[in-house]
């Protein structure tokens, strides 16, 4: 059997099993073993959140109903982009595709920290006044749909398998649900495991509102970006259990965790309480 052929074949079933399942399982232990106490009423986060998430599932099947992996399929049909223009064995390619991808999510995330339009829909993540598993997929309509256009982009150019960029999905929507989880891990398996991806404790610093902290640790699955650019940063100064989580003056819980004040915030608010939009901010520091 072709592995990679069965994979693309039955795409919407594997990744709406795969979301389920990490969901429940990030669910239940935040239940069992949470790393924070929430500081708004869950239920009513939780209805924002997953409201905005579906309202981007509808926007995405409406607007690209193959999506990415359809596009690699189309590029894949044409011979477009570099591994079809250069003889380099699939095993290879695939890789190569998984890590210039993941490279590519890391400078657009900090794009839409630095670039103030992109940085207005960026805020509707980091304002959420709680860190735990909806969060990994509260965004805005806009900023999906312009994400989308420049992974599009990057599969055409890199001529990316389309086993690949369905394996790449599936890492990028299950990281998110895992390193935005509020859950507790053992220090010492979390210090070995972020050697590799990004874990809770390592992605809930960027969710601070402190200019140095949110300005760094922007990976959402790898995390040698960070150590090898220089935006990685341990730990939050005021430590995991007191730190304050959200943007400084948005702190409204009727706008961050309303579905229709988010789907507004884009528009009413300047981004200037951003800080990574500040051109004074210098790189952080790993402590």
């Amino acid at each position: 059997m072709d592995i990679s052929a069965y994979l693309v074949g039955h795409e919407a079933t594997i990744r709406l099993g795969a979301f389920l399942s990490v969901f429940a399982l990030m669910g239940l232990w935040e239940v069992a073993g949470p790393r924070r106490a929430l500081t708004v009423h869950k239920g009513r986060r939780w209805l924002a959140n997953l409201g905005i998430t579906l309202l981007n599932i509808a926007v995405v099947r409406a607007l690209f109903p193959t999506a990415a992996v359809g596009t690699a399929l189309a590029v894949g049909e044409r011979d477009w982009g570099l591994f079809n223009a250069v003889a380099v064995p699939a095993p290879l390619a695939f890789v190569l595709s998984l890590f210039a991808l993941d490279l590519l999510i890391w400078a657009q995330h900090i794009a839409f920290h630095r670039v103030p339009l992109l940085a207005r829909l960026h805020r509707v993540h980091h304002a959420d006044l709680d860190f735990d598993v909806t969060t990994g997929f509260r965004f805005h309509p806009i900023e999906i749909v312009l994400s989308l256009l420049i992974k599009f982009a990057a599969i055409v150019a890199l001529g990316a398998p389309a086993a690949a960029v369905l394996v790449f999905e599936l890492l990028l929507s299950l990281g998110s649900l895992f390193n935005h989880g509020n859950v507790r891990m053992p220090e010492p398996i979390d210090r070995v495991l972020r050697w590799l991806v990004v874990t809770p404790d390592m992605h809930r610093v960027h969710h601070s509102v402190e200019p140095e902290e949110i300005n760094s640790n922007y990976g959402f699955f790898l995390s040698w970006w960070d150590r090898l650019f220089g935006t990685y940063r341990a730990a939050p100064r005021a430590g995991h259990d007191t730190m304050t989580i959200g943007v400084r003056n948005t702190r409204d819980p009727g706008v961050c965790a309303g579905l229709l004040p988010l789907l507004a915030l884009p528009f009413k608010e300047r981004a200037d309480d951003f800080p990574c939009v500040r051109s004074e901010l210098q790189r952080p520091v790993s402590p």
